[in-house]
């Protein structure tokens, strides 16, 4: 493992984190992510959290607990993940949402595929923070997990590549609303194989994501929603793509 000087110039690694409205979890996932770097004792690495036009103290958040904080107006994830990456110093990316938490055995990996200068890009399976999310949640994840794999698909929760891939192939897609981590990892994909690498999903040590939305609308909720995403063209239309950017009015109250 890569352990910086204290003179360093630059970060090897820039752990980017696009947020809306996120002050509530945005504490809990940047600690855990600062543990998982001293478990692996890398130092040689930084914070740069998006905030996507929050309403709430997402951004004062984030100062306080270390992180360099970004401003992106455009309320839309692709953007304030590119947003993130364009003030990143490292030449290492990795992309982490807001309510996810990052392991140090993930994280190790992810770190050993970058030295090994074999593997550019890729992703991590996934599993949600509750035992018990129902019938649909839990089949959802698990097709899900079986597609990312096969397919070589990173979920958008946990993404990592080299700067110079991110660069080359014009950071996320922002034409749509959601999906755009689909479109980043077929984009990859090519980049790699046109360098002699590979794109890789991590499945060793899933990454662990919030289940918040499974309690916030229900299985019924999650199929109306997946439903409205399989309409040509929806992924570019905010509306359609509300899953991702609404929250149920008890919710968006508390958070005021």
């Amino acid at each position: 493992m890569e352990i910086s000087s204290p003179e360093a110039a630059a970060p090897t690694v820039s752990l980017l984190i696009p947020a809306y409205n996120e002050e509530l979890l945005l504490p809990s996932v940047l600690e855990r992510v600062r543990e998982s770097f001293a478990a692996i004792g890398f130092s040689s690495y930084e914070i740069v959290v998006c905030d996507n036009h929050s309403t709430d103290r997402t951004g004062e958040v984030a100062r306080a607990h270390g992180a360099k904080v970004v401003y992106e107006e455009h309320n839309q994830i692709s953007r304030a993940r590119n947003t993130a990456a364009k003030a990143a110093a490292g030449k290492w990316l990795i992309f982490l949402d807001a309510d996810t938490l990052l392991s140090s055995e993930l994280l190790r990996e992810t770190i050993q595929c970058f030295e090994g200068n074999r593997i550019c890009a890729g992703g991590a399976g996934l599993r949600f923070d509750l035992p018990n999310v129902g019938p649909f949640a839990a089949g959802m994840t698990w097709v899900w997990n079986n597609l990312s794999r096969g397919l070589s698909l990173a979920a958008g929760s946990y993404v990592f590549c080299h700067r110079q891939a991110w660069e080359e192939v014009g950071g996320f897609d922002e034409r749509v609303y959601a999906g755009e981590e689909i479109f980043f990892s077929h984009r990859l994909k090519r980049w790699a194989r046109q360098h002699g690498m590979r794109f890789r999903i991590l499945t060793d040590h899933p990454v662990v994501t919030s289940a918040r939305k499974v309690e916030w609308y229900g299985q019924w909720g999650l199929l109306w929603h997946c439903v409205l995403l399989m309409r040509p063209g929806s992924v570019k239309s905010r509306a359609a793509c509300a899953l991702w950017y609404d929250r149920p009015p008890a919710m968006a109250e508390i958070q005021k």
